[in-house]
């Protein structure tokens, strides 16, 4: 199972004044929901320890390209695998974790690590998008995908890597996927997102994410899209070693390039940008890091 990279590309220029984008995936309204293959509905409720270890048998079979987390209200280990996950997989996943504690579920496309954003950001040779801009004291940061501010130290703001936003502060990825990126000129930080309308989206507070919350996402590939959370506290198999835990799950669209960008509600920061399947046409299944964890990591706020 492949999963896509989005390339970083520069940070966010004064004049621009655009603070998210993100991630993978971008969230689209009219996005069909994944088809079902559920066990039977009469199969015995799995206790919280069984589902416990279905999820670290799911998680030993390896297979890329998958995704899960636990379904509270049903009882069920609901598992995602996108177009790449093969039957012969599927029975090795239900064969470790057993099947009457699985739902199945198919979604088109193959989960990437999108690196792209809300506005662009740019280092290495690649492209990806800001998040959320966020401050300690007197010093502004910018928050990013993990898988993008482990490309290289100095970002910068245009794709000649001539105008630098600043120096990477920390990164994290796999197992987490956020990053900070130290701004070179604070008056460059901007505490809203961009809407790709000519307007932006002022953020007062970071929350937690819920099912069947409405959502918005922003990304320098595919600017703003909506869609709603499906799922909390998933965990993503992008391949080659690359784990991240605690993800919130969504229908929201996104492509390579949107990774790191902004999902937010209303002016709630709730996420940035990891990576996904499917892409604005068609939809998909997004992955976000919550937002919450890298502020708390890091010790900055959004303003």
């Amino acid at each position: 199972m492949n999963i896509k990279r989005l390339s970083p590309l520069g940070g966010v220029s004064r004049g621009a004044r655009l603070i998210a984008v993100a991630s993978a995936l971008v969230a689209a309204s009219a996005l069909a929901a994944p088809s079902a293959m559920a066990d039977p509905a009469d199969a015995p409720r799995a206790t919280t320890a069984q589902l416990a270890q279905a999820g670290q048998a799911v998680l030993g079979a390896d297979v890329a390209g998958t995704a899960w987390y636990t379904d509270k209200a049903t009882g069920k280990l609901v598992v995602t695998a996108d177009s790449t996950v093969s039957a012969a997989e599927i029975a090795k996943i239900k064969k470790a974790a057993g099947t009457g504690a699985l739902e199945i579920k198919r979604t088109p496309g193959t989960f990437n690590k999108l690196i792209a954003g809300g506005q662009a950001i740019y280092a290495g040779g690649g492209r990806c998008s800001l998040g959320f801009n966020v401050r300690s004291g007197s010093t502004y940061y910018a928050l990013t995908a993990g898988h993008c501010t482990n490309i290289a130290s100095t970002w910068y703001t245009n794709s000649s890597n001539t105008t630098v936003l600043g120096t990477r502060a920390g990164s994290s990825f796999p197992v987490n996927d956020y990053g900070i990126i130290r701004h070179s000129n604070a008056s460059a930080a901007d505490g809203r997102v961009y809407l790709y309308n000519g307007s932006y989206r002022d953020i007062t507070g970071a929350g937690n994410a819920y099912v069947g919350q409405t959502v918005q996402r922003s990304g320098s590939t595919t600017g703003l899209h909506s869609g709603r959370v499906t799922g909390l506290n998933a965990t993503v198999n992008y391949g080659g070693g690359d784990v991240v835990y605690g993800m919130i799950q969504t229908n929201v669209c996104a492509e390579p390039g949107d990774s790191g960008g902004a999902l937010f509600s209303g002016s709630t920061a709730l996420g940035l940008t990891s990576g996904g399947s499917g892409n604005c046409s068609s939809g998909g299944t997004t992955f976000f890091q919550p937002v919450t964890e890298a502020l708390s990591r890091y010790g900055v706020s959004v303003f």
